[in-house]
């Protein structure tokens, strides 16, 4: 579940009695909740009114748009697969529909779809228990795995293709999971009610920082940028930059020992990666232990290629 959604206390057990709101509470904090959603969409906006919009989602949306139109070609050129498909799409829902009314009168089913094991999306009690949720839960597996299935039944697909389309199939599945919606999320309907919308508020405020942070995207962060800085606590190994160009800087360190090893180390991280992740404090430092070791050590520091 996105951050966005929901910022509950970890750890808690077992599904909670429900809870009545504080009404007068609860009101406030949607008011709040408005005005962050106002944030977020001048977050988003801004870019947009300077002229710094990046492009880089246009470009995916439009990419993600032709590779799926590829499949959908596949399965034009082949009417009987189909109705084929169509058949197997309504035959579960027919057969899901057929489970909710037989346990809606009392009597015992098997499911329809069952989530994986190492889902944890789906751990919640109230999936299973709760036939509303349940039904949600069954329908939106159904619906994912033959979209699925759909990219794997597409004849004459060349690998590239077949394999982007899986990954956006994958991401579209994972965006509507009706774990990420408050009015399909059993447990964040429950903590909802138990906070009065407050969790709901510090999540939007969270989204709007994300979007600013982004320059009007969604940048997730998983860390307090401002809590580092480097040379100050983090990358702190003496050394000074004695190459640059468009895509690199070279760094040297300095020595710390009274002579040094006639071969130099040089590092290249990987280019997602910055330089100071082998040099993160003096007690994680890989870059560090190699100056005490006598070597001249040099290490490449990418240029941010979103820049």
């Amino acid at each position: 579940m996105s951050r966005h959604a929901d910022d509950r206390t970890k750890g808690s057990a077992g599904p909670a009695e429900p809870a009545t709101p504080d009404f007068d509470q609860f009101a406030q904090n949607m008011g709040r909740l408005v005005e962050e959603y106002g944030k977020v969409t001048a977050a988003y906006l801004k870019p947009l009114e300077r002229g710094q919009a990046k492009t880089g989602q246009a470009d995916e949306a439009s990419d993600m748009v032709k590779t799926l139109g590829r499949v959908a070609e596949k399965w034009v050129n082949d009417p009987a697969k189909i109705i084929e498909a169509q058949a197997s799409l309504t035959g579960d829902f027919m057969n899901l529909w057929s489970a909710a009314f037989k346990r809606a009168g009392g009597e015992e089913v098997a499911p329809v779809a069952e989530p994986d094991k190492r889902d944890n999306r789906f751990k919640d009690p109230d999936w299973t228990n709760h036939p509303t949720f349940d039904f949600i839960k069954q329908a939106y597996l159904i619906g994912s795995r033959w979209a699925e299935a759909m990219v794997e039944g597409a004849d004459d697909l060349d690998p590239h293709t077949r394999d982007k389309a899986r990954f956006y199939i994958k991401q579209i599945a994972g965006a509507l999971s009706p774990t990420n919606f408050v009015a399909t999320n059993p447990e964040l309907l429950r903590e909802t009610l138990q906070q009065n919308g407050e969790n709901l508020v510090r999540g939007m405020k969270m989204f709007a920082e994300d979007v600013e942070a982004g320059g009007g995207e969604l940048k997730i962060r998983q860390s307090d940028a401002s809590a580092f800085a480097v040379g100050v606590n983090i990358a702190t190994t003496p050394g000074k930059v004695i190459f640059r160009n468009e895509i690199m800087e070279l760094i040297q360190y300095a020595p710390s020992t009274p002579q040094v090893l006639k071969r130099p180390l040089l590092i290249v991280p990987p280019w997602i990666n910055k330089f100071y992740i082998l040099d993160l404090n003096p007690e994680k430092s890989f870059i560090r232990w190699c100056v005490e070791q006598g070597l001249t050590v040099f290490c490449i520091s990418w240029v941010n290629p979103w820049r």
